[in-house]
């Protein structure tokens, strides 16, 4: 079965039960600060999970693309990917378990026509500590729908377990679905620990309770159900192929890897046999994996307008970029091969995935940049590290040197000492880390939650300032300006725009003055909820349009109505105030380059 087939398969059978479709979100999160990247589909769904009211209402229906580092060490075997497409189902206050795993089953035995004999799950198995009993109503309607008994097995906390997102709010148990992927008879009893031919496919969420901040776990007024079925995974097995890289357009970017190989007379028995029983073979197919996956996910980050650094997203990107021509070296690629596997990513998946095509230009420059810095690096850099290993030893001062001046990720110098049987003190360099690391922790922390830190009355004024701003700026510099990132604090605002040129004197007083006479025209604030083609219609500004669904927030500032004068009109999530007349005097007390052809505005209000 084809990824095309399954996705079609899949969203039919659940619109088909009243779950209404909505778009995939940005891999980058605004719900959930405490992670870089969405790595499943409920993150865009939080507020909604929390009790919001979802406007297309109370099933939902999706396909999210997803980014997972956490497995990284595992990629290039047959299952684990970074980047993956998830194939999602909610319930938000509607149905429950016997509901969800009743949709499952079905889905699973009668759309996919899988042998009842070929599942096992998997369900909490409780904690006493904690006063949260064994997930018994949940194996008790898998035994109801016809599963044996010895094919349910009860894990723990790490294996059957979802959540909070952060230190409080929304948790519960899950169930998760493995098909058996051997060749011999199918065993009586599920042991998913010792048995590697169960491959998960499927997960279901049941948020079930609300985790307090004292640390205690009660139940939830608004129950939820979230479910994830990994696309590459359940096309992969459905077709009898022995990896997620033998279904498109893993395949084909494997395919254009050891093309890259062939037209250099480096391994043309490989290209001709991807079974290879030897183990020079086995670790050939293993690093080929690795490369399509990293650029893959690669091209996918950069769509999101992300560039490789060193903080961040910018850092998971840069590693896994840096990893992929390391490993492409190992095969003899050595020179531009990164944007040419770029480029297949692109031609395969652009056709669902607009932003790839859109952003193409951007994707394959910045790839074909950071090959080279990271060829020209990597030389300097192996040579510290030939000098420091001396002594077979890197102490973490060394480690985090290696970061800082030669852009070596700590990860990458792990595995560099490893292959050469040294030691890395991880302990020494996670202390040198740790300023580095927080400071990234709190950026990310207040930029994951819509660029706000909290929402106190004073962060909540600077953030309808901001909407303010950006009508200004437009006024003032002309309609090439729009909103490139904010971070905003009780204290102050960070706006980052496009524009080339330092602003004047002149032109930040007129802006200054614009969003100043506003305030004091005592302005309303309203909310209205229109699809994104309405509210392009009305001219609403929004950014990263991929993160929209079928309907959004427009924030308008000034009269809303037929003929009225808008001042700004954005589609943006809370909180903001109800009057301009609540903010404030605004003040620009800073303005200087952000990044190439982005400028910053630091303000505050009085």
């Amino acid at each position: 079965m084809t990824t095309k087939e399954l996705k079609e398969k899949y969203l039919t059978f659940f619109e088909r039960r009243n779950h209404k479709l909505i778009s995939g979100a940005s891999l980058l999160p605004t719900n959930d600060p405490t992670v870089l990247f969405t790595t499943a589909g409920m993150h865009p769904l939080v507020p909604y999970l929390l009790g919001e009211k979802h406007p297309a209402g109370q099933r939902l229906v999706n396909i999210q693309k997803c980014i997972r580092t956490g497995d990284i060490d595992q990629v290039g075997d047959a299952w684990h990917l970074t980047f993956f497409e998830m194939l999602g189902n909610w319930s938000l206050g509607d149905y429950f378990k016997p509901e969800a795993i009743t949709m499952s089953f079905d889905f699973l035995t009668q759309e996919l026509g899988i042998p009842v004999e070929k599942l096992a799950v998997s369900c909490f198995e409780g904690e006493e500590k904690n006063n949260i009993p064994p997930d018994d109503e949940s194996a008790k309607i898998w035994q109801s729908l016809g599963l044996a008994k010895g094919r349910i097995a009860f894990l723990g906390r790490s294996d059957n377990w979802w959540g909070p997102a952060g230190q409080t709010g929304p948790c519960g148990p899950d169930t998760e679905m493995f098909y058996w992927t051997g060749n011999e008879p199918v065993p009586e009893n599920f042991d998913p620990a010792n048995d590697h031919n169960w491959v998960e496919i499927w997960n279901d969420v049941f948020m079930q309770y609300n985790k307090t901040a004292d640390g205690q776990y009660e139940e939830l007024k608004q129950k939820n159900v979230d479910t994830g079925l990994g696309l590459e995974r359940t096309a992969a097995v459905l077709s009898h192929l022995k990896s997620v890289y033998d279904i498109e357009p893993l395949s084909t970017i494997v395919l254009q890897i050891t093309s890259l190989m062939s037209d250099l007379e480096l391994a043309p028995e490989y290209v001709s046999d991807l079974n290879l029983a030897d183990q020079a073979g086995l670790e050939t197919e293993k690093t080929i994996r690795i490369i399509a996956d990293h650029l893959r996910a690669a091209t996918f980050i950069l769509a999101e307008g992300i560039e490789p650094s060193n903080v961040e997203q910018g850092y998971v990107l840069r590693r896994l970029i840096r990893r992929a021509i390391r490993y492409g070296q190992k095969l003899g690629l050595v020179e531009n091969f990164t944007p040419r596997i770029a480029e297949v990513v692109i031609d395969k998946m652009g056709g669902f995935y607009k932003e790839l095509r859109t952003n193409r230009d951007f994707i394959i420059s910045q790839l074909a940049k950071e090959e080279e810095k990271f060829n020209e690096t990597l030389k300097k850099g192996l040579k510290e590290l030939e000098k420091i290993g001396q002594n077979k030893k890197v102490s973490g001062s060394e480690a985090f040197k290696l970061f800082t001046t030669y852009g070596f990720p700590y990860e990458m110098t792990v595995e560099l000492a490893k292959e050469r049987g040294w030691e890395v003190a991880e302990k020494e360099y996670q202390e040198e880390f740790s300023k580095h690391r927080e400071i990234s922790r709190q950026g990310s922390s207040q930029k994951f939650k819509g660029g706000l830190a909290d929402q106190s009355i004073e962060t909540t004024s600077l953030h309808t300032a901001a909407h303010l701003l950006l009508a200004a700026l437009r006024r003032v510099l002309g309609n090439h300006v729009y909103q490139k990132g904010s971070n905003i604090t009780a204290e102050r605002l960070r706006f980052d725009f496009s524009h080339p040129d330092k602003l004047t004197d002149e032109q930040k007083k007129r802006v200054e003055d614009l969003v100043n006479e506003q305030i004091a025209k005592d302005l309303p604030v309203t909310i209205e909820e229109l699809t994104v083609a309405e509210a392009k219609k009305r001219g609403a500004m929004g950014v990263f349009e991929a993160r929209y669904g079928e309907k959004v927030k427009v924030y308008s500032i000034g009269d809303s109505v037929p003929g009225g004068q808008v001042f700004s009109q954005e589609i943006c999530g809370g909180p903001h105030a109800t009057q301009t007349g609540e903010l404030g005097h605004f003040k620009i007390q800073k303005e200087e380059s952000s990044s190439s052809g982005v400028r910053r505005i630091k303000a505050i209000l009085e």
